[in-house]
């Protein structure tokens, strides 16, 4: 009885892996744009300006979380 195996990658399937990683590691790095934007922005108001928007300081990351992955 004689088996062959065939561990042959084709090269398309290869180049649809190194694609999905790129545009997954893309879209990471679109959200943490956003997150360290928002908190930037967010930390940046007064007092007075993020109690006008009803944010209390220690809320900023988490509100920026939201904001870039969703809840």
């Amino acid at each position: 009885m004689t088996t062959v195996s065939d561990f042959s990658v084709p090269i398309h399937s290869l180049r649809a892996v190194f694609a999905d990683r790129f545009n997954t590691l893309r879209d990471q790095m679109a959200k943490r744009s956003v997150y360290r934007a928002t908190v930037s922005e967010l930390t940046f108001l007064s007092g007075r300006e993020l109690a006008d928007l009803g944010i209390h300081r220690s809320a900023i990351k988490s509100i920026a979380f939201e904001a870039a992955y969703g809840k």
